[in-house]
């Protein structure tokens, strides 16, 4: 009998990233892991999967005696079908993580982000799951203030679980320390400038994917984005089936 139980985690910034290694500190001891990342960063993959290359898998030995460590040349969703299939068989996870993603997946950002696509597949199979984040970009961002709460969250996924087709996106501020946590609907907000073009030195142009986010409801204060820019941890419970239900009724051809 095992004793502990089983935590799959994955992200979308590569194996290596300092967010995945902290995560796998901070929850050692609660659980067996076991790590399926991309070989290198695959952030904006949301849920795409590699439908037409073939995938491999590479032992990896880089987070600590105990830690089973995986990693893939695909998206951060074929790390979590992969390892589903092919370590998971005889033993169903009890909780699947994305992250710690380097960066913000609040608001709109959850659709285009592959820890949270970690999330979803998770949530599609019926898994209790979990998308964690903190607004800093930088590869050696101090996760370190986030351990209390991680934990907490984690331990309360796993006694408690989540209902069938909803899974967690938690986003945490930039700070030392948190106002407190807040459950949180998602900004209606919208990524406005976004592709800056300049002509390659051989004569045709290139496209970059830049842009600025804008929150098109900054005086709301249900929201995550409020939460994040007032100091607070947002969680962000998202439903697995996105039909508009109320709007069915209305809906006239």
């Amino acid at each position: 009998m095992n004793k502990k139980p089983l935590i799959l985690i994955a992200n979308d910034d590569g194996y290596q990233a300092k967010g995945i290694r902290s995560l796998v500190d901070m929850l050692r001891d609660m659980a067996d892991l076991l790590v399926c990342a991309p070989e290198s960063a695959r952030s904006g993959f949301a849920c795409a999967f590699s439908a037409v290359p073939p995938l491999t898998l590479t032992r990896r030995d880089n987070m600590g005696e105990g830690v089973e460590v995986w990693s893939c040349n695909g998206t951060p969703v074929d790390c979590v079908k992969l390892a589903y299939d092919q370590f998971c068989r005889d033993r169903k996870p009890d909780l699947i993580l994305g992250g710690i993603n380097h960066g913000d997946n609040s608001t709109v950002n959850a659709h285009y982000s592959g820890t949270v696509g970690v999330a979803l597949e998770g949530c599609m199979k019926y898994i209790p799951s979990i998308a964690f984040s903190l607004c800093d970009y930088r590869a050696d961002a101090d996760f370190e203030p986030m351990r209390p709460m991680v934990r907490k969250l984690v331990d309360k996924a796993l006694s408690e679980g989540m209902p069938r087709g909803i899974c967690w996106n938690v986003n945490f501020p930039l700070a030392e320390e948190y106002k407190g946590l807040r459950v949180t609907r998602m900004t209606m907000g919208q990524w406005v400038n976004e592709v800056v073009t300049q002509q390659h030195p051989r004569g045709y142009n290139v496209h970059w994917m830049v842009g600025h986010y804008r929150n098109d409801e900054p005086e709301a204060e249900d929201t995550d984005q409020w939460a994040l820019n007032h100091g607070y941890i947002a969680l962000t419970p998202i439903r697995l089936d996105v039909t508009a239900y109320d709007y069915m009724d209305e809906f006239k051809l």
